[in-house]
């Protein structure tokens, strides 16, 4: 049993539970519709009604005062995205839709004010997060029906990172640090083999996931136990070189007072001497 606080919109309102008196944010197609302030009501069964507490922190602020700023339709909008996620990858943490709302109201106020930005991870982060950014090209679709507005590929990126922080325990901004992270080793890469690396490649995909696994071992505390460093460092200098860099550019991207487990750099050494050789 549920309490109306106030109907935002037709399908969506909020409302405190009867049970714990705190404060929710439902979304559901006519959830809101002609309902009164104190009104008390149960989410009929016909209806696919979305639950969020409004006692949740997020990376942006407290929920209750993101809910406050965004129009309610960038909350339906973000839901529906989520919906399309969950049918995608399972459960999911459906309390991004509040980042993820206010990041969507502020992309539509940009496009709307012709101030479309460029994102130079947007290939990083389509070939990092695959199914992540294939999901969020929903909102494409989703954007159009409900708003009549277009999207491009490069904020479906940055859409993909939230999708991403909802499926694995990672912010945004870690996602986007380990997109960085993986630009910047490739930046080296091409500069030291004056060649351009195909993003769609198997030796690169291979390199982009062990950076990403590399900085969720940093962050859990997570050893390797074979080192390979000597190996490397004799066989394949200028890859362990470029490992070497890239490690110290991660420790000040990750903002680490330690560094990172010396024994990471024979592994990326040789994810790094694999692209080498692709590309002579």
């Amino acid at each position: 049993m549920f309490r109306v606080r106030k109907a935002l919109n037709h399908n969506t309102l909020i409302a405190i539970s009867m049970d714990n008196n705190q404060e929710y944010l439902l979304i559901g197609k006519g959830i809101g519709f002609g309902k009164k302030v104190s009104e008390r009501f149960e989410i009929p069964e016909n209806i696919e009604c979305s639950i969020y507490s409004l006692q949740e922190q997020t990376e942006r602020g407290k929920a209750m005062e993101l809910v406050k700023g965004i129009d309610p339709i960038y909350l339906e909008i973000a839901g529906k995205v989520l919906t399309k996620s969950e049918e995608v990858f399972g459960k999911i943490d459906r309390r991004i839709l509040f980042p993820m709302a206010d990041h969507i109201a502020f992309a539509v106020q940009r496009i709307r004010a012709n101030e479309q930005i460029s994102n130079p991870l947007t290939d990083d982060i389509r070939a990092l997060f695959h199914m992540e950014y294939k999901t969020a090209e929903c909102v494409k679709d989703i954007l159009w029906e409900m708003l009549q507005i277009e999207i491009d590929e490069h904020e479906i990126g940055y859409i993909a990172l939230h999708i991403h922080s909802a499926i694995e325990d990672e912010n945004v901004a870690l996602s986007m640090q380990i997109a960085m992270a993986v630009r910047e080793c490739i930046r080296m890469i091409e500069e030291e083999t004056g060649q351009t690396i195909d993003v769609m490649s198997l030796s690169y995909n291979r390199l982009m996931n062990h950076i990403r696994y590399m900085v969720a071992r940093s962050i859990k505390g997570e050893k390797l136990k074979l080192n390979m460093n000597d190996y490397m460092s004799i066989k394949f200098p200028k890859s362990y070189a470029m490992a070497v860099a890239v490690c110290k550019q991660l420790e000040v991207q990750l903002h680490r007072n330690s560094p990172l487990d010396e024994v990471e750099i024979g592994y990326l050494a040789m994810h790094i001497e694999r692209v080498v050789m692709d590309k002579e």
